[in-house]
């Protein structure tokens, strides 16, 4: 849920949007909003950085958001914030405040939880479809479940995260400020995720009630979240499709980025939007 992967040289802009409640939100923007619509992409406990690659690809197509969770990467969080469900609020709100409707809400790690969290609450019909990307949150009843992070060092972190080595950080070069900042990271991470951590008990059993179709996609050789894990996950919704993705562990859009950009856009022109029938 935590590793942190290379850095991804991206163009975008940042910007901090002020909610009706007083949460201030800072947000990386790709593309342009030409029709009110857009893709909203949810980081886990690496950090924004991890998205965007994913935003940046999405937004020769779509305009794409990228916000940050508060308290990650130095951003503030007022003690009010302190849930996953904070999060989703909050989130709907920032749709409210852009006014955009037939979102598509993209999650990986807790940023699926978030994702599955919004679309239980979004009672303006702001999000058109989820995805979720090896998204962890519900209790999936089967033998292996998501592993808690919080017992891992950074080195085994890295390796049951990433299915090529090549992706996986070596937390051993990080420089004393960046070692800071990942532990602030994880500290604002356990406070959302709560004391489960890795799931809230009864999200599952609530996952009927969304009624947006939902792409599930899963890097295959995720040691955090295994395989099983995802389908299950998938199963849980009514309007559920589930996509492994090979040669990925927890992060598929960086490890495949090409792979998940293809599932996103077939899940788009069957499910989301399909083409008329002649």
């Amino acid at each position: 849920m935590t590793a942190t992967p290379p850095a991804t040289v991206t163009t975008g802009t940042t910007r901090t949007v002020e909610l009706a409640d007083g949460l201030s939100l800072t947000i990386g923007e790709y593309g342009v909003n030409t029709d009110g619509g857009a893709v909203l992409l949810l980081h886990g406990g690496a950090g924004p950085r991890t998205m965007l690659g994913l935003a940046a690809a999405l937004s020769e197509h779509v305009y794409a958001i990228v916000p940050t969770h508060p308290g990650f990467d130095g951003t503030p969080r007022p003690e009010r914030a302190d849930t996953i469900a904070d999060l989703a609020v909050a989130y709907l709100d920032l749709l409210d405040s852009l006014d955009l409707t037939g979102v598509m809400v993209i999650g990986n790690s807790i940023g699926g939880w978030i994702a599955a969290e919004m679309a239980l609450r979004d009672t303006r019909g702001r999000i058109g479809a989820l995805t979720l990307l090896n998204a962890v949150g519900i209790r999936a009843g089967i033998q292996d479940e998501v592993v808690d992070t919080r017992t891992l060092a950074p080195a085994e972190l890295s390796r049951l995260s990433f299915a090529n080595a090549a992706f996986r950080p070596d937390f051993a070069s990080f420089s004393a400020e960046q070692r800071t900042g990942m532990a602030a990271n994880q500290k604002t991470l356990a406070t959302y995720a709560g004391p489960a951590f890795t799931h809230d008990p009864k999200l599952r059993g609530r996952l009927h009630r969304v009624g947006v179709p939902v792409l599930v996609v899963w890097g295959e050789q995720d040691g955090i979240a295994p395989l099983e894990y995802g389908r299950v996950y998938a199963g849980a919704f009514p309007d559920g499709h589930f996509v492994p993705v090979a040669e990925a562990g927890h992060f598929p859009h960086i490890e495949q980025l090409g792979r998940t950009l293809g599932a996103i856009g077939d899940f788009v022109d069957t499910v989301v939007k399909p083409a008329p029938a002649v």
